[in-house]
């Protein structure tokens, strides 16, 4: 049986203000496991304002918000601090590496709220690289690195402590083409294995690659299948 991953009920986020800014209003939306969706939106139309509810990276005006099945808003900032930590897998556009560790360091820095110890870590952190296709590069440094190669540390960095779901914003963003669309095919590859995937994009190229598509615009979420 699936189980429900991501679950908006009535959720809205409002700015103060003269007059207040509705960043977001009432959605309803659905993630399962498994799933790969994007969100879609043109700038300015509320997709990083549901990426920062989604991550717990900020709370709801209203409206309830549960993350496997457990309650966010019941949470205090320490546990969902842990939860964020344990639950979710960030890949932003700018990569976010730390240019004085390796790819091997980098990743093991995403797995240091786990409780086992350096040895453990460090396989997990190869496993992931591997998983990502660079376990050839473990010891390599960012800078050393392209920008497809940082943008795949930073997917092992966010897989590597085995989130239940995976959250990419703009990850292309940064990328030319043909680099692009490389990580859209790594993409595929982690939905294929049972990853869950949720992609914020103004890109519609990079949404058709998902499953499902969440269209987005001042504020309101709908779930459109065809764009």
């Amino acid at each position: 049986m699936t189980s429900t991953i991501v679950e908006l009920e009535n959720v809205s986020r409002s700015f103060e203000g003269t007059p207040p800014v509705h960043a977001l209003r009432e959605a309803n939306l659905v993630i399962n496991e498994g799933e790969y969706i994007a969100i879609v939106g043109p700038s300015g139309s509320g997709k990083s304002t549901l990426l920062n509810l989604l991550g717990l990276l900020d709370s709801q005006t209203s409206g309830q918000y549960f993350l496997a099945g457990i309650d966010t808003s019941e949470l205090d900032e320490k546990q969902r601090a842990g939860m964020r930590a344990e639950q979710i897998g960030f890949v932003f556009q700018s990569f976010h590496l730390l240019a004085d560790r390796s790819a091997l360091e980098n990743v093991s820095l995403g797995d240091v709220y786990r409780p086992n110890g350096a040895k453990q870590r460090r396989q997990r952190a190869v496993d992931a690289l591997q998983q990502v296709g660079l376990g050839h590069r473990l010891e390599a440094f960012p800078t050393t690195l392209s920008g497809g190669e940082r943008q795949r540390v930073a997917i092992a960095r966010a897989l590597v402590g085995q989130p239940n779901i995976l959250l990419a914003d703009e990850p292309t963003g940064n990328l030319d083409t043909t680099t692009g669309h490389q990580i859209l095919e790594l993409f595929d590859q982690l939905h294929a294995s049972g990853i869950t995937l949720a992609v914020i994009t103004h890109d519609l190229d990079v949404a058709r690659r998902a499953e499902r598509r969440i269209h987005i615009r001042d504020g309101q979420v709908r779930d459109h299948h065809d764009l």
